[in-house]
């Protein structure tokens, strides 16, 4: 089974006062879903705004990463997969490598 498909993403940065916002947004053309990631530096460190954008996007992309599986678990059930326990577990004939 051959399948190519194109999924937009977009991602915004918001510093200010030692705090950085990241916000994720993927259009899959059937399905939109948006991660969100904060990142504070602590008072005593130097403000390095790079890191703050690396860290806050990273965590949003965790967030958007643990909806995406969130999503694929409810289609998997919907097309008659069982239910899981848990987000952690692989579904039945799909192997979670990044466990």
């Amino acid at each position: 089974m051959s399948h190519t498909a194109e999924w937009k993403v977009r991602l915004y940065l918001f510093g200010d006062d030692h705090t950085t916002k990241a916000r994720l947004e993927l259009d899959t053309g059937t399905n939109r879903l948006t991660g969100h990631g904060t990142a504070r530096c602590a008072p005593r460190d130097n403000d390095v705004p790079e890191i703050g954008d690396e860290l806050a996007v990273a965590r949003a992309m965790e967030d958007l990463a643990l909806q995406m599986k969130r999503a694929a678990y409810g289609d998997m059930q919907a097309a008659g997969a069982p239910p899981c326990r848990s987000l952690s577990e692989p579904h039945t004939g799909w192997l979670d490598t990044a466990m």
